[in-house]
């Protein structure tokens, strides 16, 4: 099966946005040139995560950028491709995050997110992989992953008034 790149799907009521994405099958060489172009259109759209819906593809593929961001510095870790993304675990403890995305231009909103997860996806060479995340990692696959289910982070942000309260704590 090919999957051609398209255009980046926008709007809140974009109905490929608005899907939830089918299971990848197999891993063959067209997913593969896929996949590398999907990271490439992160990056030259200042983005940290792309999801497959988001180029016009309903299935469960995410592209993400890592980093180690400490109040001193903002490392590079590397760009994870995750094939049919699972969170089989999650914390208790949520974090308050200001986010963005490509595909909802000029938007931003706090959402609260699980402060780690552990995500089983398969990677591009066709193994399992069990990973967990924390912070600012983990909010970007969790984003990404509400990609795949039709969830956009405007359906998630918090009212003011609760970003105030949390601060409190």
């Amino acid at each position: 099966m090919s999957y051609p790149i398209k255009k980046i799907q926008t709007g809140i009521n974009n109905p490929i946005l608005r899907n939830i994405s089918e299971e990848v099958e197999e891993i063959n060489q067209d997913l593969i040139v896929f996949c590398h172009k999907l990271v490439v259109l992160m990056y030259q759209n200042k983005g940290v995560g792309l999801a497959a819906p988001q180029v016009g593809e309903n299935i469960r593929v995410i592209a993400t950028s890592q980093r180690d961001k400490k109040k001193t510095k903002d490392k590079f870790l590397g760009e994870t491709i995750m094939i049919n993304p699972k969170i089989i675990e999650k914390s208790k403890e949520t974090i308050l995050w200001e986010e963005a995305c490509i595909s909802l231009p000029n938007c931003t909103g706090m959402v609260k997110r699980h402060h780690s997860i552990t995500v089983e996806f398969i990677d591009l060479k066709g193994k399992k992989q069990t990973k967990k995340y924390k912070e600012f990692n983990a909010v970007i696959i969790q984003h990404e992953i509400d990609h795949l289910d039709g969830v956009l982070f405007m359906d998630k942000t918090v009212k003011i008034a609760e970003k105030k309260k949390n601060k409190k704590e």
